[in-house]
């Protein structure tokens, strides 16, 4: 989803279209209540999971607006976006030569990314300053894909054991503070705050 204003995108991973019901429904209450702004106007192609809310849309008082059949181009800003989206995930996976497994993880860190990043379309702010009314905070950036060593504070060791979990940095958490990581030994996912980097080592090169 990409906000016409400040050009923000929200990138939702799904496993059906029959999901973007709930999600769109979710992300038009969320704007109401942590942005205190009503959403106006909803524009999409005419795939059957948007058309499908009409409905809904006239309860909630929301036009609802859609392409031409077959002129994707007629929804160019939300195109250029997934494209942008697309070549920024796939730079950070070809840089750190990830496992094309982790093509999500790359998905959703090239949307972190996009929203911090400042834009000439408007006026070299980024779009998370437009929302949120002050500039985005670049120290808890690392480079995606390193090596790091992540604590873990339930899982209880010896005082000669290691420290810290070998893992591979995949992204930043969106409902928790922490980053993102995939135990290399143990192969699972998990979220740290304490965390070593070692941002010239990538475990897959």
């Amino acid at each position: 989803m990409v906000d016409d204003f400040s050009r923000a995108v929200w990138v939702h991973l799904m496993r059906d279209k029959s999901e973007v019901k709930n999600i769109l429904k979710q992300f038009i209450a969320m704007t109401s209540r942590q942005f205190n702004k009503i959403v106006k106007v909803v524009r999409s192609d005419n795939g059957k999971e948007f058309t499908s809310l009409r409905e809904y849309f006239l309860t909630q008082v929301i036009i609802f607006q859609t392409s031409c059949v077959y002129t994707p181009q007629k929804n160019g800003r939300v195109e250029r976006k997934h494209r942008n989206i697309l070549d920024v995930a796939r730079t950070l996976r070809f840089h750190a030569n990830l496992p094309i497994k982790f093509w999500s993880k790359c998905i959703l860190t090239a949307g972190y990314l996009i929203n911090r990043l400042p834009s000439p379309v408007i006026d070299n702010k980024s779009p998370y300053e437009l929302l949120y009314n002050k500039p985005p905070l670049y120290d808890q950036l690392r480079v995606f894909g390193c090596l790091c060593y992540a604590h873990e504070v339930n899982v209880s060791r010896d005082k000669f054991g290691p420290r810290g979990v070998k893992c591979v940095f995949l992204g930043y958490a969106y409902s928790q503070k922490g980053w993102k990581v995939f135990d290399l030994q143990h192969g699972r996912h998990f979220i740290s705050w304490g965390i070593k980097f070692i941002e010239h080592c990538f475990p897959f090169i």
